[in-house]
Order: structure tokens, then sequence, then C-alpha cells
């Protein structure tokens, strides 16, 4: 089975990091966000992926072809207009009578797909969630679908669409996607999968949703931190270091130096990185940096950066050298 996974977006919110590297490359528990996407998607029986780069593409296309031996498609969205935009440009690599798996790339999930990609209907992943206007939503009757609203300005449900949508046939979809760009639908300035989904109701087709409990986000710096929280419980090292205290859960690369600190609970620490006389909790370091004499917590540090000093709480991106005294 095909999956289609959009990675196009510049990740703005994660500044300063995504001006050196896509968001998806961000590292989470030990492993890129795309790579948590990947390994999810192989263990479900999806063989093919097709994927949509725009900013920094190549060092996408770079990770995913050196660490996944599957068929792979690259397709380039140079203009952002939109999910639905973006999706529509896959079609040529999809059969109209075949099923389809799209998520969403900056989609983090713990869900058993199994049942989702063998039930035979349409289907999308939702969440109850207290705010629903920055998501799309469903407005459902039972676990069918009656409408889809995306952002609503006023709540009208809070069935939050996730990001993981199943098509039965795929050919539904790239009409209805033909549909809206061709009668000029936009919703806040951009062409929408929702609108395109809604139009597939509208035609007829069924939808149920299936619920989503493990959805971890990573599109901010505090929501990136919260979700290497919750998967460093089960993607975690068990390294002993002589002369340092690990305080579980925590990941800390084989190829990583740490000397005479502290590390954990929560932390990081990802390849040929040095850490020294320091304390690290809660935080994130990328790989070839060094940190020494400092106390780092709720902290995302960049690749091949340097901080030294007396710190408590840091975000600096990649390249950067900051000594604190």
């Amino acid at each position: 089975m095909k999956a289609i996974i959009p990675v196009a977006g510049v990740g703005s919110r994660l500044r300063p990091h995504t001006f050196s590297q896509p968001k998806v490359l961000l590292n989470v528990a030990g492993k890129p966000i795309i790579g948590h996407i990947m390994d999810k998607l192989i263990e479900s029986g999806i063989d093919e992926a097709i994927i949509i780069v725009g900013y920094l593409g190549e060092m996408i296309e770079e990770y995913i072809t050196g660490h996944y031996p599957i068929k792979l498609t690259f397709v380039t969205q140079s203009e952002q207009l939109g999910l639905a935009h973006a999706i529509h440009m896959c079609q040529e690599h999809v059969s109209a009578d075949e099923p389809l798996f799209i998520i969403l790339g900056d989609t983090i999930f713990d869900v058993d797909l199994m049942p989702v990609l063998s039930g035979g209907v349409s289907t999308l992943g939702v969440k109850e969630v207290p705010d629903p206007r920055r998501f799309g939503v469903a407005v459902t009757e039972g676990n069918t679908i009656r409408k889809l609203i995306e952002k609503p300005d006023k709540p009208v449900s809070k069935m939050a669409i996730v990001g993981l949508y199943f098509l039965r046939e795929a050919g539904g979809l790239f009409r209805s996607i033909d549909h809206i760009i061709a009668n000029n639908i936009r919703t806040k300035g951009e062409y929408q999968l929702t609108d395109a989904l809604q139009h597939m109701i509208d035609c007829g087709e069924q939808f149920t949703t299936f619920p989503v409990q493990g959805w971890y986000d990573c599109g901010k710096p505090e929501t990136l931190l919260s979700t290497n929280e919750v998967l460093l419980h089960t993607h975690h090292t068990d390294r002993l270091i002589p002369g340092c205290i690990i305080n579980p859960p925590v990941f800390i690369a084989d190829s990583a130096t740490v000397t005479n600190s502290i590390v954990g609970p929560y932390a990081t620490i990802a390849e040929d990185t040095v850490v020294s006389d320091s304390i690290v909790r809660n935080s994130i370091i990328g790989a070839q940096s060094q940190v020494s004499d400092i106390m780092l917590d709720r902290s995302i540090v960049g690749n091949n950066a340097s901080l030294s000093g007396m710190g408590h709480e840091v975000n600096i991106g990649d390249y950067s050298e900051i000594r604190m005294s």
C-alpha cells in the first residue's frame, strides 16, 4: 500500500532550528520526526511512500533514502498553495482504484493502523481537543462523519482531524481536489484537504472516524519537548556511564560522550555530542554539539552548537556558539 507524506512546510514556529534543517529532521527521543513516522508506516505494512518536499527537501531525501529501503518517490511542491494542492501533485503516481494512506509529516502517532488499512472504508483519525479552532474538525453521528470544517471560528465539534487519512480508493479524492482547484475553492487562502474530503462526502462517499489517543505535536518548541518526554518512555537507552548520574528515561547516542554530568530525566543527546560537567534534563541536544559547565532544563540545542556557562533554559540553533558567565 502507498502512503503520501507531505513535508514541504517551512516550520517557522521552530526557528532558529528550521533555518538550517527541515522541521521533520529535528531529533525527538533519538530519531528525526520523520524517522518515527516511517518506522510506524513500515511496521503497518506500507511498502511505498510518496514524499512531498519543498524547503530544504534534499536533506529529507538524503535521510529517508539512506535509512528506508522501500519504494520512494519524491515530489517537489515549489509553491505553498495548501495541503490539497500538495496531494494533487502526487496524482500521476497513484492509481485511481487503489487505496491510499495520507499522514502529515509532523504527526507522530501511536495507534494500531492494521485495522484501519484493512477495513475497506474511508476513515479519518480524530481526537477530542479542548480548543478545536486551529484544526480541521469532524462533525459526527456515531462514528460516521456528517461534515468536515477547516479551522472553525466557532466551535462546532471538538473532534480534531489529527492528520491520518485512509481512502479506500484514491480516485475519488483526486476528483474532488480537481473540483476545488478548478472552482478556486479556498479556505483561509489555501486549497484545503478538508474541503476536498467534504466534497467527497457531498458526492456520497462514506467516511468513518477512528480514535487516536497517542497523537504528538512537534510544531512548537514546547510541544517538541513534550513529545520528547512522552516518546522517551518507549524509545530510551540504558547506558551506564562511570562518573555520571543517569535519571531515566533518557536517550544517549552510543557515539555521544558524557563525563562528570547528571543527565535526565527526559533528556535526548544525539550522535557525536560531548557533554561535560553539566546537568541536562527535559532537553534535546542535537548531533556533534558541545555542552559544558551548564545546567539545562526545557532547552533545545541544535546540531554543531557549542554552549557553556551557567544557563537554565535555552533555544539555540545549529552552528551557534554561546558562552554564559
